[in-house]
Parts: C-alpha cells; structure tokens; sequence
C-alpha cells in the first residue's frame, strides 16, 4: 500500500544557480559538482535514490551543450526528474553578449552552467515514502523528530507527566533533536497517534504513569509502525540511534523498491508490457536517433529519462528499428 497525492500551484519555486567561468573545464567542472550536490542531497537527506545521468538532444534544456539530472522513481512506478545541471558552453554568452578579460588581456565570451531543483521535492518526498496513513518523513527533513504523547487519567497524573516528559525533552534537544511534547487536553492519546502519524513524524514516544514507576517509555517508528520499550537511562543516545536507523532503512526500503521495479527489454512487445502491467525503469537499446526516440514515445508514452554516467557499453539492437546500438538507456514513463 502507498500514499500518492498531487499538488498544484499557480507557481512554483526554484532554487537555482547560474555560473560563468573562463574555461570550458571549469564551467563542466562546476555543471557535474552541482549535480553531485544535489544527488547527495536527494539520497542522504530526503533518502531517495536517483540514476545520475545526461539528457538526450532531445531532452537537453533548448540552447545547453549538455544537460545532466538525477532521476528518482516514485512507488506507482512513474519517473520524476529530481534535479538538472546544464553545461551551456559560450551558447548563451554570444546570445547576450557577455564577455570577460581572459590572462592574455584578450575579451572572450564566458562559459556558461546553469541548475536547479524545485519545490516538486516536496511532492517527491511525499511520492517516494509515503503509505495510506499518511507522510513517511525521512529524520533529517522532518521538522518534528520526535513526538512526547503524555497519557493520564486525571490532572495529578498530567502534572507528574509533565515534569518527567520535559525532563526527555530537554535531554533530546541537548542532542540537537526536533521534540514536541503535545499534552494538549483537548485530543485524546489515540488522536493525536493518528495526527503524527498523518504528519510523517518519524518517532513517538507515549508515557504513562506505570511508565514513570518502571522508569520507561513506549517508542513507536513511523517507518515500520514497530514498538518498543526503553528504559530511559541513555534514552537520548538510543532515540538518536534510532533516527539514524529510520532515515537509513527508510533509504533502503526505497531502494528496494527501485531495484525490483527495474527491468531489462529487448524487443518491443516485451517493452510495451512491462510499461503497461509493470511500470518503473526500463533498459532498453535504443539507436541513438531524435526521430526513434520520439516514435518511441508516441507509442508508448515513456521517455528516455537519461544516459547513465555510471552506464557500461553493451552491443545490441534497437528495440523499435532493430539497428545497432552500443548502450542500454533508462526509459520510463514519467511526471
């Protein structure tokens, strides 16, 4: 079971960058930098894999010499580009006539990169992760860590619960942890449950008064839904652990997912079926041409995602025109 969702907006906001250097070896040093950066933030922040790779011609940002992306693959099997980094070359330079002093005192047009990710990360995070009971926040984006739920009968018990809940509290900030204690008494335990669940929060810990008496409290993951019981000797260290064991296995759940929704074609019925009763990433042959490429998508609806870099060369035959070709590309449909 997953949770998919869909956001729309009149605009959307972009983190970008624009860089000009005096070399083309600087520029591209820069366009694969920026690339690894956001594959990096992708993968150990928002616990989502992605394929590092080019962009076909066809797929290339209009006027960039080369255009590099992170690909990352959703849990109903659809492609969403996560992130672009361009190599312009002089292309836009000569457009608007931007030029530097080069060392030899000699004006030269700059060499130009341009990137950026937007806020489609938030719907990829929530695509990527996400089950029928809500958000499945990774540790380290989750604006609230951890969730203290005291659970109590009547005002005496409330006041004992929170003078021993902020006690936690405070020991987990020290540790840098996000921690909201919600002893609101307007919602009953099992409701507010479900709230922080429906928010993604990646870990609660509910304590009673038995708990105070045994010197313990409950933990519960979102990731998994597991429980268990702490003592609460070291509880900062082990709520700490814990975070790291959620956005780890959160990652490699993800992972998995990509790796079993990842296939092999080699002809094009066998292609048309796996996008069909399957969906995900499809390596297929494919021989290098725009006007394929689009036939390709037009008959199917998926497209090229990219070339990976990491991509080893494999003879064989195209599976639309059955010409000769030297590497597998991703296809996928996509958002």
């Amino acid at each position: 079971m997953w949770f998919v969702g869909k956001c729309e907006q009149a605009e959307f906001l972009w983190q970008e960058g624009h860089t000009a250097h005096a070399s083309a070896e600087e520029a591209m040093e820069e366009t694969t930098k920026m690339l690894g950066v956001y594959a990096d933030f992708a993968e150990n922040w928002m616990a989502m894999p992605v394929i590092k790779g080019v962009k076909t011609a066809n797929e290339r940002f209009a006027g960039a010499v080369e255009t590099f992306c992170i690909e990352a693959l959703m849990q109903d099997g659809k492609a969403l580009q996560a992130g672009t980094s361009h190599f312009l070359g002089q292309n836009f330079a000569r457009a608007f006539d931007v030029k530097f002093t080069n060392k030899a005192g000699v004006q030269d047009y700059v060499w130009a990169t341009s990137w950026g990710v937007s806020t489609r990360l938030m719907g990829a995070l929530v695509m990527a992760h996400s089950d029928d009971d809500g958000l499945v926040l990774p540790p380290k984006l989750a604006p609230i860590q951890v969730v203290i739920v005291p659970i109590y009968k009547n005002e005496e018990q409330l006041a004992q619960l929170n003078e021993y809940s902020q006690k936690i509290k405070k020991s987990l900030e020290a540790k840098g942890i996000s921690v909201k204690y919600d002893n609101r008494d307007t919602h009953k335990p099992g409701w507010k449950f479900a709230e922080y669940e429906l928010k993604g929060v990646p870990v609660r810990i509910a304590i009673g008064p038995r708990d105070m008496e045994n010197h313990s409290v409950e933990v519960a993951r979102r990731d998994t839904k597991e429980k268990a019981v702490y003592q609460v000797t070291d509880l900062d260290v082990k709520i700490e652990h814990l975070l790291n064991q959620i956005q780890e296995n959160i990652y490699n759940k993800a992972l998995s997912f990509r790796e079993t929704a990842t296939w092999k074609a080699d002809s094009m019925d066998e292609f048309v079926d796996i996008l069909d009763n399957k969906g995900g990433f499809v390596h297929a042959h494919w021989d290098g041409t725009t006007e394929t490429e689009l036939k390709i998508k037009e008959l199917t609806k998926a497209t090229i995602r990219c070339i990976p870099l990491d991509n080893k060369p494999e003879s064989g035959n195209c599976i639309l025109t059955g010409k000769p070709s030297t590497q597998r590309v991703v296809f996928a449909r996509a958002y």
